[in-house]
Parts: C-alpha cells; sequence; structure tokens
C-alpha cells in the first residue's frame, strides 16, 4: 500500500516553484526581531512564555539555522523558524506563525524549507520538544511524521509551576522531497 499523496500548501517551496505562493522564506536579520517579536506574542498560547529578544539575538550570535516568511509585497512577517544543528542531527528549537494564518500551511511550509536544508546538509534526524498542551502542534508534527521518544519532565514554565515537553523526532529520510 503506498503512502497518500500529499498535495503541496499554497505556502510550501513546492508549490512557490510552480508560482502558486505570494510568500517567501529569508534568513532572519536583527532587524527582523522587533516583527518577529510582535508577531509570535499574538500567536502564542500563552505569550508570557514566547521567545524574547535575548533568545533571537542569541540564536543569530550562535549561527543557528534562522528563516522567517514574509509576504513580498509588504515585507510583512507571517512565520519564523529557528533550529540548531549538531552532530548528525537538527532540533528545532522555535517556529511561530501569524495568528491569521494558523492552519493555513505556513508551519509546514517553514518545516519544509527545514527538510530541504536537511537533506541538502546529510542530517538525518530532526528533533524537538513541544508542550502536551500545545495541540496544534502537536497535530502539525504528527501529521508531518514526528514521532514521540520521551518526555523531559517540568521543562516549561506554565502558570502556576512548570509543564512537561513531549520529546519529538523525525527521520528525515522518511520524508519525500
Amino acid at each position: 500500500m503506498s503512502a497518500p499523496s500529499r498535495s503541496p500548501s499554497p505556502f510550501s517551496p513546492l508549490a512557490e516553484a510552480a508560482g502558486a505562493s505570494p510568500f517567501a522564506d529569508r534568513v532572519m536579520t536583527e532587524d527582523d526581531i522587533p516583527a518577529v517579536l510582535a508577531m509570535e506574542r499574538l500567536a502564542c498560547l500563552d505569550s508570557a512564555h514566547a521567545w524574547s529578544e535575548d533568545n533571537y539575538r542569541s540564536s543569530l550570535r550562535s549561527a543557528y539555522w534562522t528563516r522567517v516568511r514574509t509576504q513580498p509585497d509588504t515585507g510583512r512577517i507571517i512565520g519564523v523558524c529557528v533550529a540548531m544543528d549538531g552532530v548528525d542531527e537538527m532540533h528545532l528549537l522555535n517556529i511561530a506563525v501569524d495568528k491569521a494564518l494558523h492552519g493555513a500551511g505556513v508551519a509546514r511550509a517553514l518545516l519544509d524549507t527545514l527538510y530541504a536544508f536537511c537533506r541538502e546538509a546529510g542530517v538525518p534526524l530532526l528533533w524537538l520538544e513541544v508542550r502536551p498542551s500545545n495541540e496544534r502542534a502537536l497535530m502539525v508534527y504528527r501529521r508531518q511524521g514526528f514521532v514521540e521518544v520521551g518526555v523531559r519532565k517540568g521543562y516549561y514554565p506554565a502558570p502556576g509551576g512548570r509543564e512537561d515537553a513531549l520529546v519529538m523526532r523525525l527521520e528525515l529520510k522518511a520524508v519525500r522531497p
């Protein structure tokens, strides 16, 4: 039985190559940080725990893989993705999408861009942590083929205490270009 075919989201690099998407990915710069912070704070389920300016600046100083997805006509940032490379692996640190575009395939498109980078770099594994309460993100990751491989107890700050993190992994050889 073959896997069901997945049509490209209108926000994916495949759709863009066919001229179907008005959006573009580019490397994040320090000048993008204010717009990214504003977009992410509105998009987060718990804005008190969104990434800080220092988180983004540190990622840029450390030369982590960063991308913002923008509308070319306005330059408005509609998504951000940050990942850290390791030995034979990549670790997704943060992904956020403009709240008005949740469910429109922007996160999937950013992930597709990250997968393409990993394939070109010969990286076989992608890791991430996610809050169990973040059902939207869990749905995206599971649809993409991530599997749960562990739990980090008390990993995230949460109202009234700490929240565990689900550790998920994706074997990139299983992801078709």
